[in-house]
């Protein structure tokens, strides 16, 4: 059974950082690539970082780019997401999604998804 768990959410001030972590479970961690979304309240799910299996391809979404970073430690099963220079409409519920591929996939070809974690940012 595969599961995802996000962690390191939490409140944090405009200009400040927190690094999200998304631990992989059931699954051959190295087969997948894995994105993350953010949703904020009233608006659509967004794919903001995505990195293929190896870590070898990343994208980013205009939104973040340049302030986010995602990575991927195989040891650990798990797949990081390094956000700095956090601004207001940065809050939302940020999820880690995988699918078997190398490459980086589409925000609509994901098959397993995690719970969420909030991350709000204060001005």
């Amino acid at each position: 059974q595969v599961h995802l768990e996000e962690s390191g959410g939490g409140l944090v001030q405009a200009g400040g950082f927190l690094r999200l972590s998304c631990a992989a479970s059931g699954l051959t961690f190295s087969r997948y690539a894995m994105g993350w979304f953010r949703q904020a309240p009233g608006k659509e799910r967004e794919l903001i970082a995505s990195i293929g299996s190896s870590g070898g391809s990343t994208r980013y979404a205009d939104s973040v780019k340049g302030r986010f970073t995602i990575s991927r430690d195989s040891t650990k099963n798990t797949v990081y997401l390094q956000m700095n220079s956090l601004k207001p409409e940065d809050s939302a519920v940020y999820s880690c999604a995988a699918r078997v591929s190398v490459i980086v996939v589409p925000a609509d070809e994901y098959t397993y998804w995690g719970q969420g974690t909030q991350v709000t940012v204060s001005s």
